[in-house]
């Protein structure tokens, strides 16, 4: 069960933009918030190209962020670029934030990570 998904879905806490204007990048990520205020980090690249070492800009108040859905992942019929090991925060400010992950983004798919 992932919380994060619905429990705040109709009120605004339950949402925040991570980066919605990287039109270049064909990138966009948001978090969910569950009614704790636990976090899910939602990442998806629209481009065919594999965008390594990308950063983006998470709470820090979680030392790593672990991959819990990969939609790029052979079981689903995707090229299978997937993190295996725990995406490690960062002291590096990034979109408007104190900490950043950089992480490999797979081609045309979207991933899901919670805190580690």
């Amino acid at each position: 069960a992932t919380p994060s998904l619905g429990e705040r879905d109709t009120s605004p806490e339950g949402f925040e933009w991570v980066v919605g204007d990287a039109a270049d990048d064909n990138v966009f990520a948001f978090l969910r918030f569950d009614g704790f205020g636990s976090p899910l980090l939602a990442v998806s690249n629209f481009s065919p190209v594999v965008r390594h070492d990308y950063r983006l800009g998470v709470p820090d108040t979680f030392a790593a962020w672990t991959e819990v859905l990969n939609t790029d992942a052979a079981r689903y019929g995707g090229s299978d670029v997937v993190g295996t090991d725990p995406v490690k925060t960062e002291s590096v400010p990034w979109h408007g934030r104190s900490s950043s992950v950089r992480m490999t983004l797979p081609p045309l798919a979207t991933v899901w990570l919670r805190p580690a």
